[in-house]
């Protein structure tokens, strides 16, 4: 399968174009293979390839690849650090977010399950209508069979809990409510 100058320029141009990651063109004669935002390293490029390679410089779209190790985290809301009692990991809280002037909510620090007690059968940390203080622990997050101690960061009276017992939470989701003293 032949291909010339301006085929190869207008596949190129359309694969920048798409969310195509990578394409292949294989026949006796050469393979040609195309990859975005993927980095190659330790690659040895055949001689049919190698031709091509003078051809880039000639007007084509070029693809900057990027490392794909290095994927990015969101940020971190700016915390504390605690450990847990319990022998768990310690967490980076995110700071709690105002949602009401009257209201803050309590975010989960990680992704994992959320439980309200301690353990199965035991009382829940807080219900609503408890009062508690900074510091307190409010619930557990399971993450990695490790269980992390989820302390509350505002003292005042806990007006509404968002999640069952059991549930997957995500990163950043407002696990309950507090009015602040």
């Amino acid at each position: 399968m032949p291909l010339d100058f301006n085929e190869i320029r207008q596949l190129l141009t359309t694969i920048a174009q798409t969310d195509i990651a990578e394409v292949t063109l294989k026949s006796d004669d050469f393979e040609l293979t195309v990859r975005k935002g993927v980095s190659v390293t330790n690659q040895v490029v055949p001689v049919a390839q190698a031709t091509l390679s003078g051809v880039v410089g000639s007007g084509l779209p070029s693809v900057t690849p990027i490392i794909t190790q290095a994927v990015p985290t969101p940020a971190p809301e700016v915390g504390t650090s605690r450990t847990s009692d319990n022998g768990g990991a310690a967490t980076t809280l995110p700071s709690a977010k105002i949602i009401d002037p009257k209201l803050v909510e309590v975010p989960s620090p990680m992704v994992g399950t959320f439980y309200r007690a301690p353990a199965p059968g035991e009382a829940a940390f807080v219900e609503v209508g408890d009062r508690v203080r900074q510091g307190q622990t409010v619930c557990i997050i399971e993450a990695m069979k490790l269980m992390n101690e989820i302390e509350t960061e505002v003292s005042g009276q806990v007006v509404e809990i968002l999640i069952q017992n059991g549930e997957p939470v995500e990163y950043n989701q407002p696990l309950m409510r507090i009015k602040p003293d």
